[in-house]
């Protein structure tokens, strides 16, 4: 370093050390129009309801038991998890019933609906992470190659982060004539990467955008964005809800619970299948993440109040991301399914299937983890999940 560079002001040091996976801000019309979003307000993005986007708590407490080396081989399989090693045959053959889900791990998800394929937040990435080097690693192989995927219409991207955009994936994406919704102000970086504003629809809430006769829209959630330690908020997080002319379908991204899943499926819904975040849940960050009981509180608010449709969890398994065991999430939620009275599909990572054929229902996971407790279970006669008062949520900004 030479004598020059301690004059160079601390925010332009950050930025040269902002690599290309970090992205890039909004500018010029793109923050032009960012600026006039109505969920845009005091310079930054706004959840529909209040949230506490940073974890609560105190800090030494969270290390304690984040970094114990028992609650740290909890958070990890004991064996190898029993991957479906998806084939061209599998996804060959259209879907019999015209809807087919493939989870390839975490949140993405390839649905073929009525003849089109949309590809739910891809990472093929080894990391969710800015660096290779470093950051939370796969706990289990993609199920399937990129190439091996075949074309697909749409590419439908939930929030910015690392865990959901990965930029090697999109780079090789971009190489397609694949097309990628995504939520406003995600544009920017794409378009960094590789991709064409022709071939982007970026779109702030309640905005619809038609891909090869499918209609796509952009929907609230409660959670935040952000690459960087820098983190101005002018990116938007949304959930989706895709509409074919036979089929209905909806994916959370990242979440925290709120009211609004029933002003969603209101007004889209009701839904032949939901993909639901019920992992990386965390009493230190309750407002962003669901925990799998709310998980399920949201899809049957998606579904009108009723037990409807199928349920897909997602955002687990694949990474560790939060205190809680590894299996946990698919534990809990295999419970509140059979309390609601909910459908609810337990793929292995690559395991197509059609929520109206014979759903994958089998506890996988169970072979390749270390025994969990059940605390959440009810004593015998509690109220049924689908019978819970949305008014016993605890929701931050009603408090």
């Amino acid at each position: 370093m030479t004598g020059a560079d301690y004059l160079l002001p601390f925010r332009t040091k950050l930025r040269s050390m902002r690599t290309e996976s970090f992205g890039a801000d909004p500018a010029g019309a793109r923050m032009e129009r960012i600026r006039r979003s109505p969920h845009f307000v005091d310079g930054v993005f706004q959840n529909p309801v209040g949230a506490r986007t940073r974890p609560s708590g105190s800090t030494v407490e969270f290390a304690k038991i984040y970094f114990h080396k028992e609650q740290r081989a909890r958070r990890a399989p004991t064996g190898t998890v029993p991957v479906h090693a998806t084939t061209l045959a599998d996804l060959a053959a259209p879907p019999a019933t015209g809807l087919r889900l493939t989870w390839m791990g975490h949140s993405s998800v390839l649905a073929e609906i009525d003849g089109r394929r949309v590809l739910f937040d891809p990472v093929w990435g080894e990391r969710c992470s800015p660096f290779p080097f470093a950051g939370p690693k796969r706990l289990h192989p993609t199920p399937l190659s990129l190439a091996a995927l075949g074309p697909v219409d749409v590419v439908v991207i939930s929030h910015d982060h690392y865990d959901h955009l990965d930029m090697p994936t999109i780079r090789a994406l971009a190489g397609t004539d694949t097309v990628f919704a995504v939520p406003l102000g995600v544009g920017a970086h794409l378009e960094r990467w590789g991709v064409p504003t022709s071939r982007m629809h970026e779109l702030d809430w309640n905005e619809t955008a038609t891909v090869a006769g499918i209609s796509l829209t952009a929907t609230p959630a409660r959670h935040f964005c952000g690459r960087g330690l820098r983190n101005q908020q002018h990116a938007l997080w949304a959930s989706w809800a895709v509409t074919g002319p036979e089929h209905r379908i909806y994916h959370s991204g990242d979440t925290g619970y709120f009211p609004g899943f029933r002003d969603i499926g209101a007004e889209h819904g009701p839904f032949d299948a939901t993909m639901i975040q019920i992992g990386a849940y965390s009493e230190y960050w309750p407002d962003i993440h669901m925990t799998p009981a709310e998980g399920m509180l949201a899809h049957l608010d998606l579904q009108g109040g009723r037990p409807h449709g199928v349920l897909l969890p997602i955002h687990w398994g694949t990474f560790n991301l939060a205190p809680h065991p590894w299996a946990e999430p698919g534990e809990w939620t295999k419970d509140a399914g059979e309390e609601a009275g909910q459908a609810v599909a337990f793929p292995r990572p690559g395991e197509p299937f059609e929520p109206a054929g014979k759903l994958p229902a089998e506890a996988w996971w169970r072979a390749v983890s270390q025994p969990i407790a059940h605390p959440w279970r009810r004593p015998r006669g509690a109220e049924s999940l689908a019978e819970t008062s949305r008014g016993d949520m605890d929701l931050a900004g009603e408090r």
